[in-house]
């Protein structure tokens, strides 16, 4: 769900002129393709800037009731969505996520002596609350959806 795609098969034609195409055909770059994707009816959308000091583990365990789109501007996010095993997505890199009951792990800074920073667009189902963070009680319960943990 979170992979990058390095494709449009939507047919937008950014990124698709080449080297001789129009210069707007050359000014865009596919970063990430999602789908699919389910937003919620009547949701808002917040784009916000995230910074986390060096080693910040970031959000506690959360999820977001529609899908986020991420890029990572500086340093390095630690991503972990249940389901998929945690991986680094480094600067110039993107994640996303589906929103819905999917719980978000991790994204917090994967370096020990750096700044991390990354924007992040979520849609948000309305009445919801933008992030909502998991007890403990319901991480007990779903841990056999978590991916097996990296071994040091």
């Amino acid at each position: 769900m979170s992979e990058n795609s390095q494709h449009d098969h939507h047919g937008h034609g950014h990124g698709d002129g080449g080297a001789d195409g129009p210069g707007w055909t050359r000014a865009a770059k596919m970063l990430q393709d999602a789908s699919p994707i389910t937003v919620p009816e009547g949701a808002s959308a917040m784009t916000i800037h995230v910074q986390w000091e060096p080693g910040d583990p970031g959000t506690p365990p959360h999820r977001h009731s529609g899908p986020a789109f991420g890029y990572v501007i500086k340093g390095a996010v630690r991503f972990e969505l249940e389901g998929e095993p945690e991986r680094i997505v480094e600067a110039g890199g993107t994640f996303w996520e589906p929103g819905g009951d999917a719980i978000h792990y991790q994204d917090g800074n994967a370096l020990d002596d750096e700044t991390t920073e990354f924007v992040v667009t979520m849609m948000c189902a309305p009445g919801k609350p933008m992030l909502e963070l998991v007890d403990e009680e319901e991480l007990k319960e779903r841990a056999h959806l978590r991916a097996p943990r990296p071994t040091a």
